[in-house]
């Protein structure tokens, strides 16, 4: 007969409970401290959708009222240098990480409210208005709330989008050798996002100090949590991953606070990640001051059945038991709250001249200037001052004329790794095979092993952590896709996260981001490992693109993409691998500077912009048909803030025509952008339109053939030409 044997888990999961005991027990101060808080984020919850429901609020109100006791009782046992982040539903997290750092022994309530937290709520109430004394300058507003000093990393509009971002916070904290730990706070829908799943088991094989902790309310948006999943109890999540993981009734802040204890317990001490699953209710609907019943997918018994376990009423009677506060200071420190939060609200509005009775509006002075708008999608390259900074004409090292391309990448990485203990690598295989798939980390992982990072197969999850990296700031992670066709399973890092943080969050913090990945048109490996991302990275806003055709190219674009403090994507070609030419011998250490295109080939009659490995075919298909004199330009930056318009108008001026070249594929070809760019500027100096050389509309397949016949090489340029010249 069949043997069975029942399997469990290797991770504890536990459910806690406080008792009388442990209330009895609880630090006075603790108890005091977790009041104030929670008076002060209600109160504060409360102006925001009085402010919004007068529609001073431009866009969505996400109140937390109900939940705070979730926010409050694992945020209190935290120090400034622990970093917590959110999702959109993050005023609660938010308040409580700030006023932690504030006040770490606790506010009084018989005291007045102090100075510093009075500014910071404003602070915190202008961003959620969307006006210029926020912490961002009003552009992250309720969704995307940061403050870097308190360790509060950034709340997401984006479900689960936030999660991996906190595991780069928690590597950073332990490659820096400190104990402090990292928090990611999400609720029930997030729970089955799979950013969320990959982070958990990435955390876990990584043994990282991250909390994962899960606010379920119940209801993400009105799908109920028994819709959503067979196994309502989400914490039952971690076990399956090898997380420790707890689950707790999270309207009782002081029950949070014990868990949260135990869990910090295990992550300073070198254990690895953990999973909080506390249950919330939010008292109203998703968004704004309704409750959910209005909405009919909750009922009015089951609202006031939570209500009845309100996290402050449950404070509040415990510090009246046990005679730590009467009920009339209780009284006393909630309406000092109100009185402190209507005034904070003056500030910000006024009475409308001429209105009815009560009608305000948003003080003029406060709003941000429009010329503000686009300030800060990337930085302003001061960081480039000092630079040692050199082309191949004003290079002064010794050149090496036959220099393998793919040898030239293996060469600058590890001359950073060397000299930057900030740089680390991180990519599927690149710790393996002799350097990964292409060889371009041959050597690295030996000499460099706890900064030569292979992942798990999760673009997702190590995306955004090392996204998370970037912006904690001691650190420069350097990603590898294999293929760049794997940016669409990123895609949300890459573009949401990793590409708008920096001017989301106000335009100051820098993102230092390397991105690598290779074009694989004519291997072989058919439409969805053969894509050209130059034409959807040049859309994205916030990403530099730089594109070597030379190894002397590629370690001075490297170098400065690495010193550059905005995310850049490095594109390589398989073309190019084995290919060689040109390459320093001992200096690997200059930048190319910034924006700097490079004549590849002198011309009168004719401009061809073109970049990566159909530069070669361009140059190749000038020399066999000899009867164009063709300017060629290299274009190496390709991104619209560093595109070399000084280049590229010299040029136009001489020729008065222009063909941008390219392999990639019609529909997401670089060139579309670039043309009608050009368009604008050269207008007048231009004898015909922009013509374009591009791959066809479908993606390459996988027969040879068909390959062939989908990208754009030598023939295709050859062909395009003539037509022009005729």
């Amino acid at each position: 007969m069949t043997a069975r044997h029942d399997l469990t888990p290797a991770a504890p999961w536990t459910e806690i409970e406080v008792t009388d005991a442990d209330w009895e027990a609880a630090d006075p101060d603790l108890l005091t401290a977790m009041y104030s808080q929670l008076v002060l984020i209600r109160t504060f919850e409360e102006t925001v959708l009085e402010l919004s429901a007068a529609g001073l609020i431009h866009g969505p109100a996400h109140s937390s009222i109900g939940q705070e006791g979730g926010a409050v009782g694992s945020t209190i046992g935290l120090t400034s240098q622990d970093t917590v982040n959110g999702t959109h539903r993050g005023h609660h997290q938010f308040l409580a990480k700030v006023l932690g750092h504030l006040a770490p022994a606790g506010i009084d309530p018989r005291a007045p409210i102090p100075t510093d937290v009075r500014a910071e709520l404003l602070r915190t109430l202008a961003e959620i208005c969307g006006l210029e004394r926020g912490f961002s300058h009003g552009r992250g507003g309720s969704m995307h709330l940061m403050s870097k000093p308190a360790g509060a990393i950034g709340t997401n509009a984006i479900v689960g989008g936030g999660v991996p971002l906190a595991a780069g916070s928690a590597w950073a904290h332990r490659q820096a050798g400190t104990d402090a730990v990292a928090v990611t706070y999400f609720g029930d829908g997030a729970a089955n996002i799979g950013s969320t799943l990959e982070t958990f088991n990435l955390a876990a094989a990584w043994n990282l100090p991250l909390c994962f902790f899960i606010e379920n309310n119940r209801y993400a948006v009105s799908t109920s949590v028994h819709e959503a999943t067979k196994e309502p109890r989400l914490s039952a999540r971690g076990p399956g991953f090898g997380i420790a993981s707890w689950k707790v009734d999270g309207m009782n802040p002081f029950a949070v606070f014990l868990t949260m204890q135990e869990a910090l317990a295990h992550m300073r001490s070198g254990r690895g990640p953990t999973v909080i699953e506390a249950d919330v209710y939010r008292f109203f609907h998703q968004n704004g001051a309704f409750p959910g019943s209005a909405f009919g997918y909750r009922s009015k018994a089951e609202e006031q059945q939570w209500r009845e376990r309100d996290p402050i009423a449950q404070v509040a009677g415990q510090l009246v038991r046990r005679h730590i506060l009467t009920p009339a200071d209780l009284d006393a420190f909630g309406t000092q709250a109100a009185t402190v939060l209507a005034e904070l609200a003056d500030v910000l509005v006024e009475p409308v001249p001429g209105g009815r009775a009560g009608q305000r509006r948003i003080r003029a002075a406060e709003w941000p200037d429009p010329a503000f708008v686009d300030v800060g999608v990337r930085g302003d390259l001061s960081e480039f001052a000092g630079a040692p900074l050199a082309d191949v004409d004003s290079y002064a090292g010794s050149l090496q004329p036959d220099t393998v391309f793919v040898e030239a990448i293996a060469a600058v990485l590890g001359r950073q790794l060397a000299t930057d203990p900030r740089v680390l690598v991180l990519g599927e295989d690149v710790h393996r095979l002799n350097g990964g798939t292409n060889g371009a980390t041959r050597g690295l992982a030996e000499r460099f092993p706890d900064r030569i990072l292979g992942t798990p197969i999760s673009e997702n999850a190590f995306t955004g952590l090392a996204g998370g990296i970037a912006l904690d700031g001691r650190f420069r992670p350097i990603v590898e896709f294999m293929y760049a066709d794997f940016m669409w399973v990123a895609a949300d890092q890459l573009f949401n996260q990793i590409g708008k943080a920096r001017h989301m969050f106000g335009g100051d913090d820098p993102v230092p981001f390397v991105l690598r990945s290779k074009v694989a048109m004519g291997t072989g490996y058919g439409s969805q490992h053969s894509m050209d991302p130059a034409g959807i990275f040049a859309t994205a806003a916030g990403w530099r693109i730089v594109a070597p055709s030379t190894p002397f190219d590629y370690v001075g674009l490297m170098n400065s993409a690495l010193r550059c403090a905005d995310p850049v994507l490095v594109l390589e070609h398989v073309d190019l691998y084995r290919s060689t030419g040109p390459g320093p011998v001992d200096d690997l250490d200059y930048c190319l500077p910034v924006g700097r295109a490079a004549i590849r080939r002198a011309g009168t009659q004719l401009t061809v912009l073109t970049y990566l490995a159909m530069t070669n075919y361009v140059l190749t298909a000038v020399q066999d048909l000899g009867t164009v004199d063709a300017e060629v330009i290299d274009l190496r930056w390709l991104d619209r803030a560093s595109i070399d318009w000084d280049t590229i108008g010299a040029s136009i001026r001489k020729t008065g025509n222009v063909v941008i070249a390219e392999q990639g594929a019609l529909g997401t070809s670089y060139g579309s952008w670039l043309g009608d760019e050009i368009q604008r500027r050269y207008f007048d100096w231009l004898d015909q339109p922009v013509q374009r050389i591009t791959g066809g509309e479908a993606s390459p397949s996988i027969s040879k053939v068909l390959e062939r016949a989908a990208i754009a090489q030598d023939a295709e340029v050859v062909a395009t030409l003539t037509e022009i010249m005729k």
